[in-house]
């Protein structure tokens, strides 16, 4: 019985010699390896607003396009960087590999922790972000939020063990199904204001001073529209040949949709003077340009979907990232093995665990979640950048000066952004994260020693034996 409906959910045994055909190529690859940062614009915008509306008033909406410039210029900075890693470390692994090779096993290993503790994030994030944007659009659906968080998170396990074909096919569509409404919702909001709409606004006053602080602490926030660029980078490995060229590809094709849809949401933004509450920030806008029509309900519907699906770049980059620091043996051995449908099983199921335990622990709150997020992945971006600069450095090779300028260049900024998370969200919950790497690395470590000991007496019983 427990066999039968095994089959029924996840498909029947796939031989090793399918894993050529369950690779994809650009056109899935874009959108199963980018929901999460395509996704981030439904939210990123309204972060910003939470910290300087209350402060500064109507002054939020041209600080939060200044914002938003900056974290543009951050993205190019992260795409023409992973661009290089892309191309350096074609087996995947992004930062913990190339921490490794290039500054060292506890580098490595504390890159692959906060990138793990990251992608667990992503998925708590993206499904708690995507349940509240549902939900501020049908608000007697609130009170079952985390309900509904806890059955997305089994349904997309699911459809992850299913394997790596049939995942792309399930989670790509939406992704493309939202690009297409924002960019619909940007034409028709410019239009709308240019042919004389005035949007309805509300008094907002200036409580204190636009400080630097203050603009550090919108711009952490903001940070989220970022994350998800390293995915393409973990994931090589899971393109058709010509892998690289294929995912240097996605990764530029990425960067283009996130600098036009999230630059595009804060300028409506701030045309709209949209003020976050009970309904995000994105169904406001849907609602001031479209109306209760058919586009409303289509934002609304691919917005909730995307964002879910946005947990699907961490379904693609977790097991394999795990799986190679198991290899490693930084992580228990069963992590390296493939399941019947030639996905990392183990995985998936232990993120589908540890992110349900998360959005319970925090009862399924964006804002309580977004402290811990980011941080995690701007170490890793920092170690990673760091290692390709000191790799150019010690090589050599052709036009090594500005390729180590293009990753030196990174690896101060995300530093400078690691920072600034940590000050301004360190009591919003970024401590936790803190405090959870470093136990993580330790763990790790001690799995390597235990490990090394094991093969050992192994090799010992052989060697009596014989």
């Amino acid at each position: 019985m427990f066999n039968r409906l095994k089959r029924a959910l996840i498909g029947r045994p796939l031989t090793n010699k399918a894993i050529k055909s369950e690779k994809y190529d650009v056109i899935w690859g874009l959108p199963i390896l980018s929901s999460d940062a395509i996704s981030s614009v439904a939210y990123a915008g309204e972060e910003i607003l939470l910290v300087l509306l209350p402060a500064i008033g109507i002054l939020a909406y041209k600080n939060l396009l200044y914002i938003s410039a900056a974290i543009i210029s951050l993205l190019l900075i992260l795409v023409f960087s992973y661009l290089q890693t892309i191309e350096n470390y074609p087996n995947g692994g992004g930062a913990y590999v190339v921490a490794s090779d290039n500054l060292g096993k506890i580098a490595g290993v504390v890159a692959g922790a906060a990138l793990s503790v990251d992608y667990i994030l992503t998925v708590a994030v993206s499904v708690s972000s995507g349940v509240d944007q549902i939900t501020s659009a049908f608000l007697f659906l609130k009170p079952y939020s985390i309900l509904i968080c806890i059955l997305i998170i089994l349904i997309l396990m699911i459809g992850n063990l299913r394997g790596i074909r049939e995942s792309s096919r399930i989670f790509g569509i939406p992704s493309y199904a939202f690009v297409f409404g924002i960019i619909a919702m940007l034409i028709g909001g410019i239009v709308k204001i240019k042919g004389g709409y005035v949007p309805p606004t509300t008094p907002l006053k200036t409580v204190e001073p636009v400080t630097l602080f203050l603009l550090l602490r919108a711009f952490s926030n903001g940070c989220a529209a970022v994350t998800g660029i390293e995915a393409v980078s973990n994931a090589v490995p899971n393109f058709k040949d010509p892998s690289v060229k294929k995912a240097k590809t996605v990764l530029i094709l990425l960067a283009s949709i996130v600098l036009i849809s999230f630059g595009g949401i804060s300028v409506l933004i701030s045309m709209y003077h949209i003020v976050p509450g009970d309904r995000a920030v994105i169904i406001q806008l849907a609602d001031y340009i479209f109306g209760r029509g058919f586009m409303f309900y289509y934002i609304t519907a691919t917005t909730f979907i995307i964002l879910v699906m946005a947990s699907n770049t961490a379904y693609s980059g977790f097991p394999l990232l795990l799986a190679i620091m198991a290899k490693e043996g930084h992580m228990p051995r069963q992590l390296n093995k493939r399941g019947d449908r030639l996905s990392y099983s183990n995985g998936i199921i232990l993120l589908s665990a540890l992110a349900t335990v998360l959005i319970v622990a925090f009862k399924a709150n964006v804002t309580s979640l977004i402290g811990l997020y980011a941080i995690g992945v701007f170490i890793s971006f920092t170690l990673s950048q760091t290692g390709m600069a000191k790799k150019w450095i010690t090589t050599r090779g052709k036009n090594w000066l500005i390729k180590a300028f293009i990753n030196g260049t990174g690896a101060i900024v995300t530093a400078i952004v690691v920072i600034i998370i940590g000050i301004s969200k360190f009591r919003e919950g970024a401590w936790i994260v803190i405090v959870v790497i470093p136990i993580l690395v330790f763990m790790m470590l001690k799995i390597n020693i235990i490990g090394q000991l094991q093969n050992s007496f192994e090799l010992a019983q052989k060697i009596c034996k014989a």
